[in-house]
């Protein structure tokens, strides 16, 4: 497949991505308590939001990058600078509102998958508009992420990742996009119209399966992908959970087959194959490399709880890719995180 990597000043982040990351608090088990008790439950904070679990897969694997946010002048707005400082995204684009809160949401998990209730509304993020762009580093930087997600948040955000997109295609910054579809946020009509009035922008779209059937209305794998390329993206990686992925340009395309794992939580599977995907296309050029280590990304970060704590280091993937083509090649497995 081409590669489609732009030349940029090597001293500006390769990545960077915009959007909200929020405070997580998953309600834990306590084996002590009878299950009459009616005790308060226990919840154990972590970390959530589907393009800085992106960014930081992206600075796992090597990439130097930045986000570009909002959070709240408060104690959780603190915990998330002091992440990304931990994992080397830079905070440099990253506002603090004394006055707003950051967002937090809250995770029921039982047998059969995860509850969420979110705690968002006001949030400094969703108050983030397109007047505090840091213009220049979208200009200076090889790629541009943001998510349907990002938009879903407010108007202000949407028309923010608009122009944000705009100013990429003007300076040839890649512009990728992840289609997560959360219809808890708004409808499926509107997320729709937002996702095709932004496509033309894209570059790179990282899609689901199942999003881009709820999205273009369509059912066969390939046609999914020609759904997207229709609208002028120049790649297409279509995840497809345990069926593999398909990485496509409207020249060429070809499946992925899924990393063998034990998938535990689906968390950040999608975000973590983004970002890794990007970083390896971007050092290597390498679309079919680059798959592969995205496959496998996603596969380790499925194969732990959480998101944050279970994407892996670039030592993990590459070590585990190897020992993948050295036995059984790349792929061949029950259970996919991609």
């Amino acid at each position: 497949l081409i590669n489609v990597v732009p030349e940029k000043m090597s001293d500006s982040p390769e990545i960077l991505a915009i959007g909200e990351a929020l405070i997580e608090f998953t309600r834990i088990h306590d084996s002590s308590k009878a299950a009459s008790d009616s005790s308060p439950p226990i919840y154990q904070q972590g970390y959530g939001g589907d393009t800085s679990n992106t960014i930081i897969a992206a600075a796992r694997q090597g990439a130097t990058t930045a986000y570009i946010s909002a959070v709240g002048g408060d104690p959780f707005g603190e915990s998330l600078i002091d992440l990304w400082k931990r994992e080397q995204v830079s905070v440099e684009y990253v506002n603090i509102n004394p006055n707003d809160p950051t967002g937090v949401y809250f995770v029921q998990p039982h047998a059969s998958g995860r509850n969420f209730s979110y705690a968002r509304r006001g949030s400094a993020a969703s108050l983030y508009s397109s007047k505090e762009l840091p213009l220049q580093a979208i200009r200076d930087a090889k790629v541009l992420h943001a998510s349907a997600l990002s938009t879903a948040i407010s108007v202000s955000m949407r028309e923010a990742v608009a122009d944000a997109f705009r100013v990429a295609k003007e300076a040839d910054t890649l512009a990728s996009f992840d289609t997560n579809l959360r219809l808890n946020l708004w409808d499926l009509e509107t997320a729709v119209t937002t996702i095709e009035a932004l496509l033309p922008q894209v570059d790179m779209v990282f899609p689901s399966d199942d999003e881009a059937r709820q999205i273009s209305g369509r059912t066969d794998d390939n046609d999914l992908v020609d759904y997207f390329l229709e609208f002028g993206c120049k790649m297409v990686a279509l995840t497809r959970g345990a069926k593999g992925a398909i990485i496509a340009t409207a020249d060429n395309r070809f499946e992925v087959a899924p990393a063998k794992c034990d998938a535990i939580d689906s968390t950040a599977a999608g975000d973590s194959f983004a970002g890794a995907f990007l970083t390896h296309y971007l050092q290597t050029g390498d679309t079919l490399k680059a798959a592969e280590c995205a496959s496998v990304t996603a596969a380790i970060t499925v194969s732990a709880l959480g998101a944050i704590d279970a994407i892996p280091e670039r030592e993990t993937v590459e070590q585990r890719l190897q020992s993948y083509r050295k036995n059984e090649g790349s792929g061949n497995g029950d259970k996919s995180g991609s």
